[in-house]
Parts: structure tokens; C-alpha cells; sequence
């Protein structure tokens, strides 16, 4: 690994300050279990490493006014998995964040790391796209004495490209807000797994299904992972659910739209038309499950 100079500062003053000073020669380092990785693979080669472990008040995880749910940057991805609060307000992403790796791993990995990260193949990211969830991105003031701040941004519109994101030069993610699942909603989270339970998917998919009082198909929400350059919402197969019954003809309908809003690569875990699918047949799954749990 290349040689490089670790900065560990106080404060978020302190560590914009860094950001400031050593542009980008700098990295940010919050749980390392990605970062680490891609420098002992020459992907990354900073000469300054900031890590922010002591930054203080980004690592608790409490409810907001809504009801929803707020997640520090710097809380561990295993934390996430645990909580009493996420697991009886937002269980899916409890149980996305619980498929992530292993537990060792989801120790060290931190959810603002593994949004920054970027990889479209993670676990969190199609669950917390498909609740709503926004990034919280925090930025000091500039040099014209404009005040720094903090910028909303809904998890669908954080991924750009592969692992590439909109945090901008000088922002780090501070934390994740989630609001409430609808009244009435259903919510599925599946991972097909190609080898062993840590390993990337080959496909993931996340459906949050909401139903009116008549069981048809209020709102719907699918996001797949694994298929695409950034996590892929499924928006006509979304279309193609509200306002109907629940049938397994129209979920079918609608799972069959999948294949043409996916763009996967072709790896060891399978060829693009394998892959795509494997989304259609996952999609089907999660609709169904989601559909199935909700209440009308």
C-alpha cells in the first residue's frame, strides 16, 4: 500500500479544514472496510487520509419529528441492524443492512461510508431508495463569508455513475433521514446470492407496496441493485401497479417491464442476459412479499 499521511480531526471545522487544504490529494476515511480496499489495490492513492471516527454527534441513531428515522454518518452498519428504533419503524432497513457482508464487516462499515462509497452493488441503497431515504450533506463556509450548511439529497439522486456520487468537493456526509413507511405499506427486501452469504448479489431487489382501502395497489415503490451502473428504480413497473388489484397477473405485468430499466454488466456472477433475468424473477418475488405483508 502507498505511503500517506493520516489526519484524525476534532471537529467537522477541523476536518472541512483539511478537506480545504489538501484538496484532491485528500481522501475521507469513516469505517475503511471500502477505502482501504481500493488503496491496497492502487484504485485509490490520497496522500492524505482524514479520518473522522472522532467526530462527535454522527453516530446515534434517533427518531425525527415525522416519525421517521435519523442515522449519524458515522454509525456502524451492524448498529443500524440492531436498533430496536430502525427495526420497529423501518424494518426493511434493518433487514437490508443485515445482509450486508458479515458481521465483522458491518462493525467496521459505517452508513455514510458505504453511501459515499458509491458501489451500485451494495445492499442498503435499493431499500433506502425505495422508503425515500435523503443524504445529509454538510459543508463549511466559503471563502466570500457565505455560510456553510447542509444539503438535503434523496438517496436516488446521491448516485451518478458507477461509484461515482453528487458529494460535491468539500462535503462530507454527516447522516441519513428516512421518513415513515406509508400507512398500510408492505416492504421486501431480496438478495440473490451467486456463491456465499457475504458475496455481492447478482441481483437485489426492494419493493415497498402500499394498498387502499379496497387491497388495490395505492402506491408502489421497486428499486433493483446489481444490474446497473447506480441502483435502478423500476419506474414503469411502478406505473403499472398503482391503481390496480394485486393480482398475480398484474404483478407479473409488471415484473416483466424490468428487463428493458436494467443495464447490468456481464462479471463472474453471470452474463446480461442471465442477470436481467434473475431481475425480473427477483422483482416478481419482492412485489409479492411487499404485497403480501401490506395492509389495506
Amino acid at each position: 500500500m502507498i505511503d500517506f499521511q493520516l489526519h484524525l480531526p476534532n471537529s467537522l471545522e477541523d476536518a472541512f479544514a483539511l478537506l480545504e487544504q489538501y484538496g484532491d490529494d485528500a481522501r475521507l476515511l469513516s469505517g475503511g472496510t471500502a477505502l482501504i480496499l481500493q488503496m491496497k489495490q492502487r484504485f485509490a492513492q490520497p496522500g492524505h487520509v482524514i479520518g473522522l471516527r472522532r467526530l462527535p454527534g454522527l453516530g446515534d441513531i434517533g427518531e425525527t419529528a415525522d416519525g421517521g428515522v435519523r442515522i449519524g454518518a458515522l454509525c456502524s452498519q451492524r448498529r443500524v441492524e440492531t436498533s430496536p428504533l430502525v427495526a420497529g419503524r423501518l424494518p426493511l432497513v434493518a433487514q437490508a443492512y443485515r445482509q450486508v457482508a458479515t458481521p465483522r464487516i458491518r462493525s467496521m462499515a459505517t452508513v455514510g461510508g458505504g453511501l459515499a462509497h458509491g458501489d451500485p452493488n451494495q445492499d442498503p441503497p435499493p431499500a433506502l431508495i425505495a422508503l425515500g431515504a435523503a443524504a445529509i450533506l454538510s459543508s463549511a463556509p466559503d471563502g466570500n463569508g457565505n455560510n456553510g450548511g447542509q444539503r438535503i439529497l434523496p438517496v436516488e439522486e446521491l448516485f451518478l455513475d458507477y461509484f461515482d456520487t453528487d458529494v460535491r468537493p468539500g462535503e462530507i456526509i454527516t447522516g441519513l433521514v428516512i421518513p415513515p413507511a406509508p400507512a398500510g405499506s408492505g416492504a421486501a427486501y431480496l438478495k440473490f446470492l451467486p456463491r456465499t452469504a457475504d458475496d455481492y448479489a447478482t441481483v437485489s431487489a426492494a419493493a415497498v407496496i402500499t394498498r387502499d382501502a379496497d387491497g388495490h395497489c395505492r402506491e408502489a415503490r421497486l428499486v433493483l441493485g446489481s444490474v446497473g451502473l447506480t441502483p435502478i428504480r423500476a419506474t414503469a413497473a411502478e406505473d403499472l401497479l398503482r391503481g390496480q388489484p394485486l393480482t398475480d397477473a398484474t404483478i407479473r405485468a409488471a415484473a416483466a417491464t424490468v428487463p428493458a430499466a436494467v443495464d447490468p454488466l456481464e462479471d463472474h456472477r453471470g452474463s446480461v442476459d442471465y442477470k436481467r433475468e434473475m431481475a425480473q424473477v427477483f422483482a416478481r418475488r419482492a412485489i409479492e412479499q411487499a404485497a403480501g405483508s401490506a395492509a389495506g
